[in-house]
């Protein structure tokens, strides 16, 4: 398993934002991922519109994931509506 940072930014909405938090760890938990910190960073003023959002919502994880299972999230949060962005970054020893 390799260590890994992922943020996700939510829609600003709260039920929405929970609806995504919900995909999220259950995407996690079916895969065997070890969620090993989360931090909400709560709602910020986006840069830029996305999904014609002006908020979003912030939360960092760090994690133990299997290489072969961060593809299977990446193609799985790409269709899910709540979820704006998100970034897998692969954390140095």
């Amino acid at each position: 398993m390799r260590n890994y940072e992922f943020t996700v930014i939510f829609d600003a909405n709260e039920e929405k934002t929970a609806a995504g938090m919900e995909i999220v760890s259950t995407a996690f938990a079916d895969a065997g991922v070890e969620i090993t910190k989360q931090e909400d960073m709560g709602v910020k003023i986006l840069a830029y519109p996305i999904k014609k959002q002006e908020k979003g919502h912030y939360v960092y994880f760090e994690l133990k994931a299997e290489p072969s299972s961060i593809k299977g999230f990446e193609q799985a949060f790409l269709l899910s509506q709540p979820i704006l962005k998100f970034l897998f970054v692969n954390k140095e020893k």
